[in-house]
């Protein structure tokens, strides 16, 4: 996929009303700091378009990327040109926000997944270092609950060594209870490992392109 314009194009608060997109939304969930702006960075092909953060919970509104984008047919080919929404969510789970904050933040999310008539895929990140935590677990069915299939990305994959990957993606999996069916993806900011996973599922749901089987 090649990326040829990207744009922030909306910034919702708490009170405020959520757009009425005509293009396909993708959705970015997942708890503070584990790494939704850098994975955002990767697939626009931009160093710091959104805006990464060494203090947790920076991330209070919900962000809309409007992104123009050729799909790949071939290594020497491309698409027409198709318009898309990278939706960034409130990260979750940071301690140090009050718990009204956080219930202001989860009622956010829910109308997010309640009004949008345009969300095709929520992309749901996890640490690849650690067990699903409490919060992601919730998540998780919190995002199945909603009517929709997440596909999980494991976070920060240079951070393990090689020999480890598997079983912390077998940890991921048991934790989040999910199934052999269930899309699975480690990932990397640093050596972008995923990119292209990502992409081709971000394709399939392309009014252009093929189709999946299933989902919305």
């Amino acid at each position: 996929m090649i990326i040829k314009s990207v744009n922030l194009e909306t910034v919702c608060g708490i009170t405020s009303r959520l757009p009425e997109n005509a293009y396909p939304e993708f959705a970015f969930a997942g708890k503070s700091n584990v790494g939704k702006s850098s994975l955002i960075n990767v697939l626009i092909n931009r160093k710091s378009y959104a805006r990464t953060s060494a203090q947790p919970g920076k991330t209070q509104t919900i962000n809309y990327y409007r992104i123009t984008a050729a799909p790949r047919i071939s290594a020497q080919e491309t698409s027409g040109n198709e318009e898309l929404y990278f939706v960034d969510l409130p990260g979750y789970g940071y301690a140090k926000v009050s718990q009204e904050i956080k219930a202001k933040w989860g009622k956010m999310i829910e109308k997010y997944l309640h009004t949008s008539r345009q969300l095709k895929c929520i992309f749901l990140l996890v640490d690849i270092r650690h067990d699903p935590s409490a919060n992601d677990v919730t998540m998780y069915q919190w995002i199945i609950h909603n009517g929709f299939q997440p596909v999980i990305v494991a976070t920060k994959a240079d951070k393990i060594n090689r020999s480890q990957l598997q079983k912390h993606l077998k940890a991921i999996r048991m934790g989040l209870n999910l199934s052999a069916q269930d899309i699975l993806i480690p990932f990397s900011s640093q050596t972008k490992q995923g990119k292209e996973e990502i992409y081709e599922i971000l394709k399939q749901y392309l009014p252009g392109q093929r189709h999946p089987s299933a989902g919305n």
